[in-house]
């Protein structure tokens, strides 16, 4: 495992990548932002990882910006949030959004700004009992960063993200379920077992379809129904040719189970 404000540890093809702040709610300094970019763009590009889990140290998954070393900057004059979004968040997301392989959020305490945006921006997101999400950006006069804008309306609908962001609030875990931004919800002391059990699963399934399938779905939020329909095509032909499809071809008609190996 590695150390300092991002931990990253690898156990039979699942990385966990582990924000470890926690005395300060794994909230996001320079330093965090630049490791936690450089770990996820280094788990993106490893072919030993076939799925990855992004959680949080202590009782939070990750409060955001780290508004004492902004503040900071604002007195010394150097405060430019468009800046480290530039640099930092918008990069990381587009990390996250872009690997060819699942990724899946343990939210196990509170996420919010940038934290839930990072959350949102997974796949799948198992939260604990005890999590919470917060669009906390205009109750600190602020816009949304970090794909909220993209993200937020495609899981909950657009009337409803625009409430959430203009009249933000702490959403406990049965209401996020209720709203659609919780795949499942366990007992805290469950929650790395469970998501772990699920990452496991997603390891051994058909990795480059599931890159696949990410990239449909980006591609169609896009583009119109022919341009999507054409994609779809083009994706269909890769997956159609991998090793993964033709062993499950073989396997169903064998009547066995079919071993995947991500290629």
């Amino acid at each position: 495992m590695s150390t300092g404000p991002v931990q990253l540890e690898h156990h039979d093809q699942v990385a966990t990548v582990t924000l470890n702040r926690p005395d300060a709610l794994n909230s996001l300094n320079t330093h965090t932002k630049e490791q936690l970019r450089s770990t996820i763009e280094e788990v993106a590009i490893d072919p030993d990882v076939r799925a990855v889990v992004l959680t949080g140290s202590g009782r939070a998954f990750c409060a955001g910006e780290d508004l004492r070393e902004h503040a900071e900057g604002l007195q010394a004059g150097r405060g430019d949030l468009g800046r480290t979004v530039t640099e930092h968040y918008n990069p990381l997301i587009l990390a996250l959004t872009s690997m060819q392989k699942p990724v899946i959020a343990a939210v196990n305490g509170v996420a919010a700004g940038a934290g839930a945006s990072l959350a949102f921006a997974c796949d799948l997101r198992v939260l604990s009992q005890t999590a919470s999400f917060s669009m906390a950006f205009t109750q600190i006069a602020l816009a949304v960063d970090s794909g909220m804008s993209w993200h937020l309306p495609r899981l909950v609908g657009a009337a409803r993200a625009r409430e959430l962001l203009m009249r933000p609030r702490k959403i406990e875990a049965d209401e996020a379920d209720h709203l659609g931004l919780a795949t499942e919800i366990v007992p805290s002391d469950q929650l790395l077992p469970r998501v772990h059990e699920i990452a496991a699963e997603l390891a051994a399934g058909p990795t480059l379809a599931y890159a696949a399938v990410r990239e449909a779905l980006l591609y169609s939020a896009t583009h119109d129904l022919p341009e999507s329909l054409a994609n779809e095509a083009k994706l269909m032909s890769r997956t159609g040719a991998t090793a993964d499809h033709r062993a499950a071809v073989e396997a169903f008609l064998a009547k066995e189970t079919p071993r995947f190996e991500g290629r």
